[in-house]
């Protein structure tokens, strides 16, 4: 047992563009009657010009601030999970601290980890609340992921969207907390970065090196990564298992079960991947929240936005047990089991 975090607060910030399946369909060969059922998605939104990872983060984190009865002053720790920032570099925490009007002595940094995120962020601030002696922190994470693909590989198009969410938690030695984090180096899961074509030996002054041609999903393709790949089935398949495992481990932690616990909020990856999990764990479905079906995949923001989502939709109370669970890029995977409180 760790000493423990409590959410008061939540926000997120949704882009004003709604992508349906029939808009995709005009775009690439596809349907909403093929993708609803592999995916559960039914649309996403993609940010306008005048969007970005950096502007919807600032929009939640001002929301989870306000909604934890808190000032920008009163944070003591940022982080935010992004896999597609604004920039290199300031970090959008930075960006975030600076809109927030936070002290000066207060840490701040980006950290990718996908999917797993958010997760992985709630705990990287737990060790900055407790080693700088702080008190609550501010956990975002948003994602500007159609800047990331091509419209025409219908195997990501389909599904990644735009997003952001973010939490406030408390520092409390007497809430119950416990995290389980962990990865499994994989190339299942890519996008671009700075390229410079030292992995897969596609080099930019376009020489190739085939001996650097064997792994990943763009083994083989010959042609330089310009847009976020991924391998589907490797992914479910990696899922269905690491899922029930995290769950299972946090729960471990705590002395909590599927019971005892009111939710269990995973990254809203694919409903065929929760369904799944809620079946080999023989589980109540209902505890299961999912909410893809509007946003799609928006990796590091689903957690956070999830939440928000039940909060509006008046299905969080104080006191409220929940087990969040992310898996993504890396591949990565950790779960928490965390209490809402709201203030």
């Amino acid at each position: 047992m760790m000493e423990g975090l409590k959410i008061l607060g939540l926000g997120s910030a949704i882009p004003s563009k709604r992508v349906h399946n029939d808009d995709l369909a005009k775009l690439v060969d596809t349907s909403d009657e093929w993708i609803y059922p592999r995916t559960g998605i039914h649309e996403r939104r993609f940010c306008e010009k005048d969007e970005s990872a950096g502007t919807l983060a600032i929009k939640a984190a001002k929301e989870a601030v306000e909604d934890a009865g808190l000032k920008g002053e009163d944070i003591g720790v940022i982080v935010v999970a992004t896999m597609s920032p604004d920039f290199s570099t300031p970090s959008l925490a930075a960006i975030v601290a600076k809109e927030l009007g936070t002290k000066e002595d207060v840490p701040v940094l980006d950290l990718n980890a996908a999917c797993s995120g958010f997760v992985y962020g709630l705990e990287v601030a737990r060790g900055l609340l407790l080693s700088n002696n702080k008190d609550y922190a501010l956990v975002v994470g948003t994602e500007q992921l159609s800047r990331l693909l091509k419209i025409e590989d219908r195997t990501t198009s389909v599904i990644f969207g735009d997003g952001a969410g973010a939490a406030v938690v408390k520092r409390d030695a007497k809430t119950l907390y416990a995290s389980y984090l962990g990865s499994k180096g994989d190339y299942s899961i890519m996008a671009p970065g700075i390229y410079t074509g030292a992995f897969d030996g596609f080099y930019e002054d376009g020489t190739e090196n085939p001996e650097k041609q064997g792994e990943g999903v763009s083994a083989g393709k010959h042609e330089k990564l310009d847009h976020l790949v991924m391998d589907g089935k490797g992914v479910f398949l990696f899922a269905i298992d690491i899922v029930p495992h995290c769950i299972e481990k946090v729960l471990e932690k705590t002395g909590d079960s599927l019971e005892t616990v009111q939710h269990v909020v995973c990254h809203q990856a694919n409903s065929r991947i929760i369904r799944n999990v809620v079946r080999h764990m023989k589980a109540d479905p209902k505890k299961f929240f999912e909410n893809m079906e509007y946003f799609g995949n928006t990796s590091g923001a689903s957690i956070p936005m999830a939440l928000k989502d039940m909060q509006e939709k008046g299905l969080l109370h104080s006191g409220d047990k929940l087990v969040l669970v992310g898996f993504g890029s890396g591949l990565t995977y950790a779960s928490a089991e965390i209490q809402y409180e709201k203030a």
